[in-house]
């Protein structure tokens, strides 16, 4: 039997499970996640028992960003990257939703992460907003939400520098997210989930939609501003042999 590339489970009462366990291009944005994602964040906002979401990876990786080809086609001129959207479904998802980061968090893969309502790290894992490391700005919303979620001056080191940080180093930073061993992380937002299910669904909808309100309203903006950014950096021929040479190291 094929493994679908995205589980959808409900582990305990109220609490839905999202897992992207892509193995095969370990969690990169291929078509089978994305639209796996999309279909499974629909089937919960159908869904009138669902009280909180947790979405997590499998092993040492929780998501990859885009795939080495989609970073070729933008750079080509074929696509950009709002022709699916994947980085809003936490933020607009009704229910509350935990981000169980226990891997690796990489570019567009971390990011997607920061828009859900809690977030999770691992010490081991390697967080890092990369974009500019192969010469483009930033896409994803991550302009926005990186600045709300940890600050506007570790922003932006993440983003202008674009290193690779582990969990505990990050921790050291002060980021205002429980950073765990991986083996931990899922158990903890376990916990988590199970303390936030034990409220009316109605209430954790209502509080939700009053909190997240202003981001939901200025994303979108931010969205044609990095486009627009991309359409200045993205074509260069030095970020097509930076994708080609340093995409995966």
């Amino acid at each position: 039997m094929t493994q679908t590339v995205v589980d959808l489970h409900e582990v305990d009462q109220g609490i839905i499970q999202i897992t992207m366990q892509d193995r095969i291009h370990k969690n990169t944005f291929s078509d089978e996640l994305m639209q796996g994602l999309i279909q499974s964040f629909a089937s919960i906002q159908a869904n009138s028992q669902y009280k909180v979401v947790i979405l997590t990876g499998y092993d040492s990786y929780f998501a990859s960003g885009g795939m080495k080809e989609t970073l070729l086609a933008i750079n080509e001129g074929k696509t950009q990257f709002s022709e699916v959207n994947i980085y809003s479904l936490a933020l607009d998802c009704k229910i509350p939703v935990i981000a169980a980061m226990q891997g690796h968090g990489i570019g567009g893969g971390f990011v997607m992460g920061l828009f859900a309502d809690f977030v999770i790290l691992g010490r081991e894992s390697v967080y890092t907003t990369n974009f500019m490391k192969y010469g483009f700005t930033p896409g994803m919303g991550a302009t926005y939400i990186v600045p709300k979620k940890l600050g506007i001056s570790l922003a932006e080191e993440l983003l202008i520098n674009a290193a690779n940080h582990r969990g505990a180093e990050l921790e050291r930073r002060g980021i205002p997210f429980p950073v765990l061993p991986r083996a931990e992380v899922l158990d903890y937002a376990h916990q988590l989930a199970r303390q936030i299910a034990e409220k009316p669904r109605v209430s954790l909808i209502t509080l939700k939609d009053h909190l997240v309100a202003p981001l939901r309203e200025q994303l979108p903006k931010v969205i044609e501003q990095e486009l627009v950014m991309h359409h200045k950096t993205f074509h260069q021929p030095e970020v097509k042999e930076k994708i080609m040479t340093l995409f995966g190291k």
